[in-house]
Protein backbone atom coordinates (compact mmCIF):
# COMPACT_ATOMS: atom_id res chain seq x y z
CA UNK A 1 0.00 0.00 0.00
CA UNK A 2 0.96 3.52 -0.89
CA UNK A 3 1.08 6.61 0.96
CA UNK A 4 -0.50 9.63 -0.32
CA UNK A 5 0.50 13.35 -0.71
CA UNK A 6 -2.02 16.03 -1.42
CA UNK A 7 -1.84 18.95 -2.89
CA UNK A 8 -3.52 21.91 -4.95
CA UNK A 9 -3.17 22.24 -8.86
CA UNK A 10 -4.67 25.74 -8.66
CA UNK A 11 -4.32 28.46 -6.54
CA UNK A 12 -5.66 26.77 -3.45
CA UNK A 13 -9.20 26.57 -2.37
CA UNK A 14 -9.98 23.84 -4.66
CA UNK A 15 -11.27 21.60 -1.35
CA UNK A 16 -8.34 19.48 -0.39
CA UNK A 17 -9.84 19.60 3.04
CA UNK A 18 -12.75 17.73 2.35
CA UNK A 19 -11.07 15.15 0.17
CA UNK A 20 -8.44 14.45 2.55
CA UNK A 21 -11.05 14.34 5.36
CA UNK A 22 -12.51 11.58 2.11
CA UNK A 23 -9.00 9.95 2.05
CA UNK A 24 -8.53 10.29 5.98
CA UNK A 25 -10.79 7.02 6.31
CA UNK A 26 -8.14 4.47 4.58
CA UNK A 27 -4.97 6.31 6.35
CA UNK A 28 -3.40 5.99 10.07
CA UNK A 29 -1.49 9.27 10.51
CA UNK A 30 -2.50 12.83 8.37
CA UNK A 31 0.41 15.18 8.32
CA UNK A 32 0.60 18.71 7.64
CA UNK A 33 3.86 19.73 5.83
CA UNK A 34 3.81 23.74 4.93
CA UNK A 35 2.73 26.84 5.04
CA UNK A 36 0.56 28.22 8.12
CA UNK A 37 -2.54 29.03 9.39
CA UNK A 38 -3.33 30.68 5.94
CA UNK A 39 -4.58 28.02 4.41
CA UNK A 40 -8.12 27.26 5.13
CA UNK A 41 -9.91 23.80 5.02
CA UNK A 42 -13.90 23.59 5.02
CA UNK A 43 -14.47 20.00 5.95
CA UNK A 44 -18.74 19.69 5.91
CA UNK A 45 -19.67 16.18 8.35
CA UNK A 46 -23.58 15.71 8.53
CA UNK A 47 -24.72 19.21 10.08
CA UNK A 48 -21.72 20.00 11.76
CA UNK A 49 -18.98 22.20 9.51
CA UNK A 50 -15.33 22.44 10.61
CA UNK A 51 -13.38 25.24 9.51
CA UNK A 52 -9.49 24.04 9.88
CA UNK A 53 -6.88 26.46 9.24
CA UNK A 54 -3.26 24.53 11.14
CA UNK A 55 -4.69 21.28 12.60
CA UNK A 56 -5.10 18.25 10.09
CA UNK A 57 -7.79 17.31 8.79
CA UNK A 58 -7.84 13.72 9.45
CA UNK A 59 -8.39 14.57 12.97
CA UNK A 60 -12.22 14.86 12.27
CA UNK A 61 -11.56 11.24 11.20
CA UNK A 62 -10.31 10.43 14.66
CA UNK A 63 -6.78 9.58 13.06
CA UNK A 64 -3.03 10.75 14.55
CA UNK A 65 -2.62 14.26 13.31
CA UNK A 66 0.56 15.49 12.46
CA UNK A 67 1.82 19.30 12.37
CA UNK A 68 5.21 19.16 10.62
CA UNK A 69 8.49 21.15 10.72
CA UNK A 70 7.84 22.63 7.34
CA UNK A 71 4.52 24.37 8.90
CA UNK A 72 5.22 28.11 10.60
CA UNK A 73 3.12 27.38 14.25
CA UNK A 74 1.44 30.50 15.68
CA UNK A 75 0.69 29.28 19.03
CA UNK A 76 -2.36 31.18 20.14
CA UNK A 77 -4.02 30.55 16.96
CA UNK A 78 -3.58 27.05 17.36
CA UNK A 79 -4.59 26.63 20.97
CA UNK A 80 -7.90 28.64 19.86
CA UNK A 81 -8.62 26.55 16.95
CA UNK A 82 -8.23 22.98 19.45
CA UNK A 83 -10.75 24.79 21.90
CA UNK A 84 -13.34 25.79 18.84
CA UNK A 85 -12.87 22.31 17.37
CA UNK A 86 -13.17 20.73 20.89
CA UNK A 87 -16.30 22.90 21.21
CA UNK A 88 -17.38 20.72 18.22
CA UNK A 89 -16.97 17.51 19.88
CA UNK A 90 -13.76 16.41 18.69
CA UNK A 91 -10.81 14.98 20.71
CA UNK A 92 -8.19 17.04 20.38
CA UNK A 93 -5.30 15.79 22.78
CA UNK A 94 -1.41 14.92 22.68
CA UNK A 95 -2.35 11.48 22.10
CA UNK A 96 -4.10 12.65 19.01
CA UNK A 97 -2.00 15.88 17.96
CA UNK A 98 2.22 15.86 17.47
CA UNK A 99 3.50 18.56 16.71
CA UNK A 100 7.43 18.93 15.79
CA UNK A 101 9.91 20.33 18.27
CA UNK A 102 11.79 22.16 15.60
CA UNK A 103 8.55 23.63 13.99
CA UNK A 104 9.30 27.15 13.76
CA UNK A 105 7.34 29.58 15.85
CA UNK A 106 4.82 32.94 14.19
CA UNK A 107 5.38 35.31 16.89
CA UNK A 108 3.23 38.71 17.53
CA UNK A 109 6.05 40.59 15.52
CA UNK A 110 5.46 38.92 12.25
CA UNK A 111 1.97 40.08 11.75
CA UNK A 112 3.21 43.07 12.24
CA UNK A 113 5.61 43.04 10.09
CA UNK A 114 3.44 41.92 7.36
CA UNK A 115 0.50 44.09 7.57
CA UNK A 116 3.38 47.33 7.64
CA UNK A 117 5.03 46.30 4.75
CA UNK A 118 1.71 45.17 2.72
CA UNK A 119 0.33 49.01 3.82
CA UNK A 120 3.31 50.74 2.77
CA UNK A 121 3.08 49.17 -0.93
CA UNK A 122 -0.16 50.42 -1.60
CA UNK A 123 -1.27 49.82 -4.89
CA UNK A 124 1.90 47.31 -5.17
CA UNK A 125 0.67 45.18 -2.26
CA UNK A 126 0.78 40.92 -2.65
CA UNK A 127 -2.24 40.40 -0.79
CA UNK A 128 -1.10 38.44 2.07
CA UNK A 129 -3.22 37.66 4.63
CA UNK A 130 -1.49 39.59 6.78
CA UNK A 131 -1.04 36.78 9.42
CA UNK A 132 3.03 36.62 9.80
CA UNK A 133 3.72 33.71 7.46
CA UNK A 134 5.94 35.11 5.56
CA UNK A 135 7.96 37.20 7.98
CA UNK A 136 7.77 34.12 9.70
CA UNK A 137 9.24 31.95 7.14
CA UNK A 138 12.17 34.89 6.48
CA UNK A 139 13.20 34.37 10.17
CA UNK A 140 13.84 30.72 9.47
CA UNK A 141 15.94 30.56 6.66
CA UNK A 142 17.99 33.47 8.64
CA UNK A 143 18.26 31.24 11.07
CA UNK A 144 16.89 33.52 13.75
CA UNK A 145 13.63 31.75 14.46
CA UNK A 146 12.20 30.69 17.59
CA UNK A 147 11.12 27.28 17.10
CA UNK A 148 8.90 24.79 19.25
CA UNK A 149 11.80 23.51 21.37
CA UNK A 150 12.83 27.02 22.57
CA UNK A 151 9.81 27.07 24.61
CA UNK A 152 11.32 24.46 26.57
CA UNK A 153 14.90 26.44 27.43
CA UNK A 154 13.61 29.61 28.93
CA UNK A 155 17.50 30.98 28.47
CA UNK A 156 17.45 30.10 25.03
CA UNK A 157 14.60 31.79 24.54
CA UNK A 158 15.47 35.51 25.96
CA UNK A 159 18.60 34.97 23.92
CA UNK A 160 17.01 34.67 20.56
CA UNK A 161 14.62 37.11 21.27
CA UNK A 162 17.39 39.83 21.19
CA UNK A 163 18.46 39.36 18.06
CA UNK A 164 14.60 38.35 16.56
CA UNK A 165 13.42 41.89 17.87
CA UNK A 166 17.09 44.13 17.03
CA UNK A 167 15.66 43.02 13.45
CA UNK A 168 12.22 43.23 13.46
CA UNK A 169 11.69 46.49 15.45
CA UNK A 170 14.38 48.62 13.37
CA UNK A 171 11.86 47.04 10.22
CA UNK A 172 8.89 48.07 12.42
CA UNK A 173 9.80 51.53 13.46
CA UNK A 174 11.58 52.24 10.17
CA UNK A 175 7.56 51.75 8.57
CA UNK A 176 6.67 53.70 11.42
CA UNK A 177 4.71 50.80 13.37
CA UNK A 178 4.46 50.33 16.94
CA UNK A 179 7.75 48.33 17.98
CA UNK A 180 7.57 45.58 20.81
CA UNK A 181 9.22 45.42 23.88
CA UNK A 182 11.63 41.98 24.76
CA UNK A 183 9.73 41.53 28.91
CA UNK A 184 6.12 41.46 27.62
CA UNK A 185 7.17 39.03 25.04
CA UNK A 186 9.06 36.93 26.77
CA UNK A 187 6.67 36.71 29.13
CA UNK A 188 4.06 35.57 26.97
CA UNK A 189 6.00 32.96 25.46
CA UNK A 190 6.66 31.29 28.41
CA UNK A 191 2.75 31.56 29.39
CA UNK A 192 2.26 29.79 26.21
CA UNK A 193 5.05 26.83 26.62
CA UNK A 194 2.76 24.50 28.99
CA UNK A 195 0.32 24.24 26.41
CA UNK A 196 2.44 23.51 23.77
CA UNK A 197 5.26 21.66 24.90
CA UNK A 198 2.71 18.25 25.88
CA UNK A 199 2.49 18.33 22.18
CA UNK A 200 6.19 18.76 20.76
CA UNK A 201 8.13 15.75 19.74
CA UNK A 202 10.83 14.53 17.09
CA UNK A 203 7.91 13.39 14.33
CA UNK A 204 10.25 12.31 12.28
CA UNK A 205 10.75 9.24 14.61
CA UNK A 206 7.14 8.58 15.25
CA UNK A 207 6.76 8.66 10.89
CA UNK A 208 9.99 6.66 10.24
CA UNK A 209 8.47 3.93 12.67
CA UNK A 210 5.07 3.97 11.19
CA UNK A 211 6.56 4.17 7.35
CA UNK A 212 8.58 0.30 8.54
CA UNK A 213 5.43 -0.71 10.80
CA UNK A 214 3.05 -0.34 7.27
CA UNK A 215 1.32 2.08 8.58
CA UNK A 216 -0.77 4.48 5.96
CA UNK A 217 0.28 8.25 6.18
CA UNK A 218 -1.46 11.03 4.28
CA UNK A 219 0.56 14.12 4.06
CA UNK A 220 -1.99 17.38 3.65
CA UNK A 221 -0.48 20.25 1.97
CA UNK A 222 -2.24 23.92 1.99
CA UNK A 223 -2.51 26.41 -0.70
CA UNK A 224 -1.63 25.06 -4.00
CA UNK A 225 1.55 24.65 -6.61
CA UNK A 226 0.81 28.06 -8.72
CA UNK A 227 1.49 29.28 -5.13
CA UNK A 228 4.85 27.35 -4.62
CA UNK A 229 7.57 30.75 -3.68
CA UNK A 230 9.62 28.95 -6.53
CA UNK A 231 7.18 28.16 -9.14
CA UNK A 232 3.67 29.86 -8.80
CA UNK A 233 2.93 33.38 -9.81
CA UNK A 234 5.77 35.36 -8.37
CA UNK A 235 5.86 37.17 -6.42
CA UNK A 236 2.14 36.76 -5.55
CA UNK A 237 2.77 33.25 -4.07
CA UNK A 238 2.82 31.63 -0.55
CA UNK A 239 6.20 32.09 0.93
CA UNK A 240 6.45 28.24 1.31
CA UNK A 241 7.10 25.44 -0.90
CA UNK A 242 3.53 23.77 -1.99
CA UNK A 243 4.95 20.79 -4.42
CA UNK A 244 4.90 17.38 -2.95
CA UNK A 245 8.57 17.42 -2.76
CA UNK A 246 7.94 19.17 0.27
CA UNK A 247 6.52 16.65 2.11
CA UNK A 248 9.63 14.71 2.73
CA UNK A 249 11.72 18.13 3.94
CA UNK A 250 8.42 19.39 6.01
CA UNK A 251 7.96 16.32 7.53
CA UNK A 252 11.48 14.53 8.15
CA UNK A 253 10.61 11.49 5.86
CA UNK A 254 12.71 10.92 2.96
CA UNK A 255 11.20 11.45 -0.53
CA UNK A 256 10.41 7.64 -1.26
CA UNK A 257 8.35 7.47 0.78
CA UNK A 258 5.70 10.24 0.02
CA UNK A 259 4.10 7.43 -2.43
CA UNK A 260 1.25 8.96 -4.83
CA UNK A 261 0.90 12.43 -5.75
CA UNK A 262 -2.48 13.72 -5.87
CA UNK A 263 -3.42 16.91 -7.45
CA UNK A 264 -6.97 18.70 -6.26
CA UNK A 265 -8.53 21.11 -9.25
CA UNK A 266 -11.90 22.14 -8.99
CA UNK A 267 -13.51 21.65 -12.52
CA UNK A 268 -13.62 25.78 -12.69
CA UNK A 269 -10.78 28.04 -11.33
CA UNK A 270 -10.98 30.21 -8.43
CA UNK A 271 -8.21 32.48 -6.54
CA UNK A 272 -8.13 35.10 -3.83
CA UNK A 273 -6.13 38.12 -3.89
CA UNK A 274 -4.02 39.97 -6.65
CA UNK A 275 -2.02 38.46 -9.01
CA UNK A 276 -2.43 37.14 -12.68
CA UNK A 277 -5.09 35.18 -13.18
CA UNK A 278 -5.67 34.53 -17.32
CA UNK A 279 -8.87 33.05 -17.31
CA UNK A 280 -10.93 35.10 -15.12
CA UNK A 281 -14.34 35.91 -15.92
CA UNK A 282 -15.74 39.51 -14.33
CA UNK A 283 -18.91 39.21 -15.72
CA UNK A 284 -22.44 37.36 -15.01
CA UNK A 285 -20.61 34.01 -15.35
CA UNK A 286 -18.36 34.87 -12.93
CA UNK A 287 -20.79 36.08 -10.45
CA UNK A 288 -22.97 32.90 -10.92
CA UNK A 289 -19.54 30.61 -10.52
CA UNK A 290 -19.11 32.42 -7.23
CA UNK A 291 -22.29 32.22 -6.11
CA UNK A 292 -23.00 28.41 -6.15
CA UNK A 293 -19.30 27.44 -5.24
CA UNK A 294 -19.89 29.54 -2.24
CA UNK A 295 -16.77 31.07 -2.87
CA UNK A 296 -15.54 33.02 -0.27
CA UNK A 297 -12.23 32.42 1.37
CA UNK A 298 -12.15 30.55 4.70
CA UNK A 299 -9.27 32.36 5.88
CA UNK A 300 -9.43 35.84 4.17
CA UNK A 301 -13.53 35.99 4.20
CA UNK A 302 -13.06 37.64 0.80
CA UNK A 303 -14.98 36.33 -2.53
CA UNK A 304 -12.66 34.71 -4.60
CA UNK A 305 -12.46 35.25 -8.44
CA UNK A 306 -13.67 32.79 -10.65
CA UNK A 307 -13.05 32.05 -14.13
CA UNK A 308 -12.95 29.23 -16.75
CA UNK A 309 -10.95 26.16 -15.96
CA UNK A 310 -7.11 26.61 -16.91
CA UNK A 311 -5.82 23.77 -18.37
CA UNK A 312 -2.33 24.88 -19.01
CA UNK A 313 -2.07 25.71 -16.03
CA UNK A 314 -3.57 22.86 -14.39
CA UNK A 315 -0.67 21.01 -16.61
CA UNK A 316 1.96 22.69 -15.28
CA UNK A 317 1.23 22.23 -11.87
CA UNK A 318 0.86 18.10 -12.61
CA UNK A 319 4.91 18.48 -13.89
CA UNK A 320 6.46 20.56 -11.75
CA UNK A 321 4.26 19.41 -8.61
CA UNK A 322 4.83 15.40 -9.73
CA UNK A 323 0.93 14.98 -9.79
CA UNK A 324 0.17 11.68 -10.56
CA UNK A 325 -3.71 11.65 -10.47
CA UNK A 326 -6.23 14.60 -10.17
CA UNK A 327 -9.14 15.16 -8.17
CA UNK A 328 -11.66 17.11 -10.05
CA UNK A 329 -14.23 18.93 -7.53
CA UNK A 330 -17.52 20.86 -7.48
CA UNK A 331 -18.49 19.88 -10.91
CA UNK A 332 -22.02 20.25 -9.97
CA UNK A 333 -21.50 24.38 -9.93
CA UNK A 334 -20.89 23.68 -13.82
CA UNK A 335 -24.69 22.38 -13.95
CA UNK A 336 -27.18 24.10 -16.36
CA UNK A 337 -24.11 26.29 -18.35
CA UNK A 338 -24.81 25.82 -22.10
CA UNK A 339 -21.60 26.13 -23.29
CA UNK A 340 -17.98 25.52 -21.09
CA UNK A 341 -14.49 27.01 -21.54
CA UNK A 342 -11.37 25.15 -21.06
CA UNK A 343 -8.03 27.22 -21.69
CA UNK A 344 -5.26 25.75 -23.50
CA UNK A 345 -2.66 27.84 -23.63
CA UNK A 346 -1.99 31.70 -23.84
CA UNK A 347 -1.15 34.70 -25.99
CA UNK A 348 1.45 37.57 -25.19
CA UNK A 349 2.47 39.84 -27.15
CA UNK A 350 1.95 37.79 -30.24
CA UNK A 351 3.43 34.79 -29.48
CA UNK A 352 1.87 31.76 -28.37
CA UNK A 353 2.48 29.64 -24.99
CA UNK A 354 1.87 26.64 -23.92
CA UNK A 355 2.90 27.62 -19.94
CA UNK A 356 2.70 30.84 -18.02
CA UNK A 357 5.41 32.01 -18.32
CA UNK A 358 7.52 33.20 -15.07
CA UNK A 359 8.25 36.65 -16.02
CA UNK A 360 5.88 38.69 -13.93
CA UNK A 361 4.97 40.93 -16.69
CA UNK A 362 4.48 38.05 -19.08
CA UNK A 363 2.03 36.55 -16.95
CA UNK A 364 0.12 39.80 -16.75
CA UNK A 365 0.22 39.92 -20.43
CA UNK A 366 -1.13 36.53 -20.98
CA UNK A 367 -4.38 36.02 -22.58
CA UNK A 368 -6.01 32.69 -22.55
CA UNK A 369 -6.83 30.91 -25.67
CA UNK A 370 -10.22 28.80 -25.46
CA UNK A 371 -11.57 25.49 -26.60
CA UNK A 372 -15.27 25.96 -26.38
CA UNK A 373 -17.41 22.65 -24.84
CA UNK A 374 -20.97 21.77 -24.79
CA UNK A 375 -22.48 22.14 -21.61
CA UNK A 376 -25.18 19.85 -19.64
CA UNK A 377 -29.02 20.77 -18.66
CA UNK A 378 -29.08 17.75 -15.85
CA UNK A 379 -27.92 18.23 -12.55
CA UNK A 380 -24.62 16.22 -11.27
CA UNK A 381 -25.22 17.34 -7.52
CA UNK A 382 -24.86 14.36 -5.64
CA UNK A 383 -23.60 11.75 -7.88
CA UNK A 384 -21.70 8.82 -6.81
CA UNK A 385 -21.28 6.83 -9.76
CA UNK A 386 -20.36 7.78 -13.78
CA UNK A 387 -23.84 6.48 -14.73
CA UNK A 388 -25.60 9.58 -12.86
CA UNK A 389 -23.56 11.96 -14.67
CA UNK A 390 -25.07 13.49 -18.05
CA UNK A 391 -22.81 12.36 -21.69
CA UNK A 392 -21.34 16.19 -21.83
CA UNK A 393 -20.18 16.07 -18.41
CA UNK A 394 -18.45 13.36 -18.88
CA UNK A 395 -16.82 14.38 -22.37
CA UNK A 396 -15.39 17.48 -20.05
CA UNK A 397 -13.97 15.58 -17.94
CA UNK A 398 -12.33 13.07 -20.01
CA UNK A 399 -10.85 16.03 -22.24
CA UNK A 400 -9.50 17.42 -19.11
CA UNK A 401 -7.71 14.26 -18.43
CA UNK A 402 -6.42 14.66 -21.63
CA UNK A 403 -5.63 18.33 -21.93
CA UNK A 404 -3.70 17.99 -18.48
CA UNK A 405 -1.86 14.72 -19.02
CA UNK A 406 -2.60 13.61 -15.92
CA UNK A 407 -6.15 11.02 -15.23
CA UNK A 408 -9.32 11.51 -12.91
CA UNK A 409 -9.14 9.38 -10.73
CA UNK A 410 -11.61 10.78 -7.85
CA UNK A 411 -14.16 13.42 -8.64
CA UNK A 412 -16.41 15.00 -6.43
CA UNK A 413 -19.95 16.50 -7.24
CA UNK A 414 -21.16 17.84 -3.95
CA UNK A 415 -20.15 19.54 -0.21
CA UNK A 416 -21.34 16.11 1.59
CA UNK A 417 -18.36 13.95 2.43
CA UNK A 418 -19.93 10.93 0.15
CA UNK A 419 -20.40 13.05 -3.32
CA UNK A 420 -17.81 11.37 -4.32
CA UNK A 421 -16.73 9.16 -7.64
CA UNK A 422 -13.80 6.88 -6.87
CA UNK A 423 -12.48 5.65 -9.85
CA UNK A 424 -9.09 4.67 -8.51
CA UNK A 425 -8.11 4.13 -4.57
CA UNK A 426 -4.53 6.21 -4.20
CA UNK A 427 -3.69 4.33 -1.62
CA UNK A 428 -3.39 1.13 -3.89
CA UNK A 429 -0.56 3.37 -5.50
Amino acid sequence: MANVAVIGAQWGDEGKGKVVDWLASRADIVVRFQGGHNAGHTLVVGNETYKLSLLPSGLVRGKLGIIGNGVVVDPEALLAEIEKVRGQGLRVTPDSLRIAENAPLILPVHPALDRAREAARGERRIGTTGRGIGPAYEDKVARRAIRVCDLAEPGTLADKLDELLLHHNTLLAGLGAPTFEKAALLQQLLALAPQILPFAEPVWERLDEARRSGKRILFEGAQAVMLDVDHGTYPFVTSSNTVAATAAAGSGMAPAAIGFVLGIAKAYCTRVGSGPFPSELTDATGQLLGDRGAEFGVVTGRRRRCGWFDAALVRQAVKVGGIQGLVLTKLDVLDGLPELKLCVGYRIGGETYQHLPAAMGAQAAAVPIYETMEGWSGSSRGARSWAQLAAPAIKYVRRIEELVGAPVTILTTGPERDDTILMRDPFEG
